[in-house]
Formats: C-alpha cells, structure tokens, sequence
C-alpha cells in the first residue's frame, strides 16, 4: 500500500513534546495551530496544569504526562522514559518535535524505540546546563553534551536553533551535522496584539519581562536602577514575571520583594497583559547571559515599536542591533548597563527612531506567520523526503497515510 495515501484518509499526525502546559501556550501553539489548519493531526505531550483547557480548545489532543524539569532521580526518570516509550508506540506519530533538553533526550529515546522516523529537535537555547556556573551545571554539563552528541544526529531528524551563534557553536563542536541544523528564528511574535503606540506621558518606564531568575541579568538590572537613581535620573524600573520554582536560578520572593521595598524597582510579578505593559512603557530591558535561544521578551519589544538595552550575548544580539533598534552592553556589566539606559531615558527622540526600526525588524524577520511558514516547510521536506512537496493540499490525498500499520 502507497505509504502517503489510504483508503481511510487518515492525515499526518504530528506530536509535539514539551515539558510546560504554560512553556506550549506561550512559545509553540501557534505552530501547532498551523500545523492543524494544513492538513495534520495535531497532539500535544506536556504537563497540565493551568493552560490544558487552551490547547483543547484550539481542537488540538492533549496527552498529559507527568514530567519534571529538574528532577534527578534515576528510578522516576527511567519511569517517565518507559511511559514516553508507551505513549509514543500508542500514538504512532509520522513526525515528533521535541522542545529543550529534556524533552529533547527522553523523547529521542523514546523514539528509536518506538520505531519514530522522524524527530525536529528544538534546544529553546542551551539554557542553565550551559550558562550557570553553578556545581550542578558544572557536573552534569559534559555528560548532557555527550548525550546529546549521540542522539541529535540520526538522518530522519532535524535540529532547529534559534540563533546563529547556538548552531555554529553546536557544528563547530561535533554536537550536531551541519546537514541537521535548521535556524528558524524565535517563536515569532504577533505583530497585530503587539503594536506600536505613541508613548506615554509621564516618568520613562523601563520594563524586565522574564522569569525571576539571576541568569536573566535581574540583579544587575536591580543594581542599574540603584545607580541611575542615585544620580537623580528620573525613571520607574518595573519587574514583571515570576520566579520558576523548579529552577537552581529562581531569585528568592523575599529579595523581590525586599527589592520593591528599597524603592529601587516595582515587582509586578506575572502578569498575562504584557502587551498593554509594553504600551504604556518606554524601553524593553534584559540583560540577560542564560544563553537564551531567542527571547520572546524582545521580540515583543520589537513589535510594540519600543527600543531595547540588552546583553551582547547569544540569543539576545540576534534580536538587537546594536544603535539600530537598541543597546548592546557587556553581560553582567551594571554600570554599562546603567549607562545606556539614561542614554534612552533621557532621549526620546532616540527612543521613537529606535522603536521603529525595531517594528519593522518585527514585520520583515520576526512575524509569527514567517516562523509558521519556516516550520511547516521543515515537516514537509521531512515526511515527503524532498524540500517544498505540497503536504497541505488535503484535497490532494498527499496529507493522507496509512496509520493501520507499523512504520516501516
């Protein structure tokens, strides 16, 4: 029987796997989305907490799974493999896309042993592993190399960085083949949500927009407003987001909020109207050197026409044009820091050409349909062996395959 066509008309089905209901929702959905409108059977592995209602009722299959971020345990860890194994034999995707390093390992195994031919690998970033200089990072990060080393490099997967300097890195070391890496850029971002508005009135306001964790650079951006406050230069610096409890990284509630306390900065914690945030804020900040993939902060900042100050550092300088559409400072540098903020806080004029430029970056290089369409185009040239086979014409019967028996 012809592999692509049945009589069943059954499609393509796609899975993808990644540890966070919330982590889904926020980067990967309209991918999935996209993906279910061209033609495929679309299913979602993660942990459900509060976001399991959104994925459902995008008309996308919600597998559940308990799974730990920064667990360790060798006989729980071996448990979520064989439950993975299970799964993914029970499913029988064409194709699975696995998101971060765990995700990434467990998943890949789970796939050679269930028979899965095709696997998109998305490290998000390399993330605390590769940036903390933490015992722990420290330990573990050669053993994570040598793991990843082995299974990102089968010919029937693919291995999707999202910037330039993460795949040259990973090719130059032996990590990846340069015939597996793919950039796709980021998540994207929604440039109609995330517009430009004039600025507001009043004080400058410089907004954090992260995951409270020290490798997001919060401390030198706290330290920054310590100094620019302390040279009577006028602005409010606002924290918004939340620590993430399963990170070695989390700043402690108790210094966030001896932080606001101090008068320093405001933590607003996790809010879910960042768009309007940004709208009645001035600049986009994060000083960020937890080797970041692309952070979707900045892409946001991008598309609401607001400029940016942050880290010479991979993930972020692909965001940031250093005197285009921002500053690019020296990582945990406070003082360089401090000092291209007061350059925007006291320069609006700078401020409003910079966030143009940094609009249209978002419109031509950075817009959600441009990631969509880049992703699709990989899943096509991997389940039709050829670059731009036309899997979405349904109508065609090329989405339809035979899933009443095993892979070959």
């Amino acid at each position: 029987m012809d592999r692509v066509k049945d009589m069943n008309h059954q499609r393509l089905h796609l899975l993808y796997f990644v540890t966070e209901d919330w982590f889904f929702c926020s980067h990967f959905i309209e991918r999935a989305v996209a993906a279910q409108r061209a033609g495929y059977e679309v299913s979602v592995l993660t942990r459900v907490r509060e976001h399991g209602d959104r994925i459902r009722a995008e008309g996308l299959s919600l597998i559940p799974i308990e799974i730990q971020r920064k667990g360790l345990n060798p006989f729980r860890e071996l448990s979520t493999i064989l439950q993975l194994i299970l799964i993914y034999r029970r499913e029988r995707p064409h194709l699975v896309h696995h998101f971060a390093l765990k995700p990434i390992i467990y998943g890949t195994l789970a796939s050679w042993l269930a028979s899965i031919e095709h696997c998109v690998n998305a490290p998000v970033g390399m993330g605390f592993v590769f940036s903390s200089s933490s015992r722990l990072a420290r330990l573990i990060r050669p053993m994570v190399r040598l793991t990843l080393r082995a299974l990102l490099n089968p010919s029937g997967s693919r291995v999707v960085f999202e910037n330039a300097d993460d795949l040259a890195e990973a090719v130059a070391s032996g990590l990846v083949r340069s015939q597996a890496a793919v950039l796709i850029r980021g998540a994207g971002v929604d440039i109609v949500r995330f517009r430009p508005y004039p600025e507001p009135d009043g004080v400058p306001k410089v907004v954090l927009v992260a995951r409270m964790l020290w490798e997001k650079g919060v401390g030198e951006f706290v330290e920054a407003a310590r100094r620019l406050r302390a040279r009577k230069v006028a602005a409010r610096f606002l924290l918004v987001g939340a620590p993430d409890s399963e990170s070695p990284a989390a700043i402690p509630v108790s210094q966030l909020q001896a932080w606001a306390r101090e008068n320093v900065v405001e933590w607003w914690g996790q809010r879910s109207d960042v768009a309007e945030i940004l709208a009645d804020s001035h600049i986009v900040c994060l000083p960020s050197y937890y080797r970041e993939g692309l952070p979707k902060a900045l892409l946001e900042a991008l598309a609401a026409g607001r400029p940016i100050v942050a880290t010479d550092a991979p993930g972020c300088r692909e965001a940031v044009r250093h005197g285009d559409n921002g500053f690019l400072v020296p990582n945990r540098d406070p003082e360089a820091l401090a000092e291209a903020l007061a350059r925007l806080i006291q320069d609006p004029l700078l401020r409003q050409r910079m966030g143009a430029c940094g609009r249209r970056r978002a419109e031509t290089e950075f817009a959600s349909s441009l990631v969509c369409e880049a992703t699709l185009a990989l899943y096509r040239e991997l389940l039709a062996g050829k670059k731009h086979a036309n899997l979405s014409a349904a109508a065609d019967g090329d989405m339809f395959v035979d899933r009443s028996r095993p892979h070959e």
